[in-house]
């Protein structure tokens, strides 16, 4: 058995933490399952050392594909054992020791693969090739989540790379109780939170998105919803390429990820 491509992280997690991504992966991109073939696959990459996460992404995507296969994969057999153990009753979850490289019996390729706060752990020059690898991995109209949040997923920013290459960036925020959207620059993903500096693009489209959201300042009081979406709504009519703007209410904003690239 060759082995596993990338190395064993700290394994951190908590309940609930991935939501904002689930949710995403369940609404704008739920096509791709319902119109993968029969028993999708999706992956849960680095899911640490515990399985709580492949569990929650299941029960979320279910709800768009019944027949969907939720595969956890870890670098440590220890967590893999201990994941197996768990819930070896539970149909449509299963676990394997793998890295980067997605070992799936009989070279299956999943729909989706979704890595959290794994390559943020990795150094900056690693992730391109980290992509490439993963991405060569996915089934026609697959997908590739590298993403980052914070402890109990209040923040979160992903990259969306399909096969072609990256696609898009999501930023997503709690919104009760925010009040420095700019707060997100602390989580953005591995390939963007040291391009956080003048010259580069990231930085333009958060220094954008501070201005919009003190330029909307009067509309606090009919809430921070109302107001982040007038921000949202600011952003774009600078020019920035926003997609999905009807989940600008629930406190996210994705942009064309050729607007964000880092600079060579």
């Amino acid at each position: 058995m060759a082995r596993p491509v990338g190395a064993i992280t700290r394994g951190t997690t908590n309940p609930n933490r991935l939501r904002r991504c689930d949710r995403w992966l369940a609404g704008p991109q739920g096509w791709r399952l319902r119109r993968a073939g029969p028993g999708p696959i999706v992956v849960d990459l680095g899911y640490g050392a515990s399985p709580v996460t492949v569990l929650e992404l299941r029960d979320r995507l279910t709800r768009v594909r019944p027949d969907v296969e939720i595969v956890g994969i870890e670098i440590d057999p220890a967590r893999v054992d201990r994941a197996a153990a768990l819930v070896k009753d539970l149909a449509g979850v299963r676990f394997v020791v793998g890295g980067f490289e997605i070992p799936l019996p009989g070279g299956a390729r999943p729909v989706i693969v979704r890595a959290f706060n794994v390559l943020r752990q990795y150094a900056e020059p690693d992730v391109p090739g980290h992509w490439d690898l993963v991405r060569s991995r996915l089934a026609p109209e697959g997908l590739f989540v590298d993403g980052t949040c914070d402890e109990i997923g209040r923040r979160a920013a992903w990259v969306a790379i399909a096969a072609e290459g990256p696609q898009t960036l999501t930023l997503s925020w709690h919104l009760r109780g925010l009040t420095d959207p700019g707060e997100i620059a602390e989580r953005l993903p591995k390939a963007l939170i040291h391009r956080n500096i003048p010259g580069e693009p990231i930085h333009a489209l958060l220094t954008d998105l501070g201005n919009e959201w003190e330029r909307q300042a009067p509309l606090a009081s009919y809430g921070v919803r109302q107001r982040f979406v007038a921000t949202a709504g600011g952003l774009a009519a600078r020019g920035w390429p926003i997609r999905h703007t009807a989940r600008w209410r629930l406190g996210e904003i994705t942009v064309d990820w050729s607007a964000v690239a880092p600079r060579p």
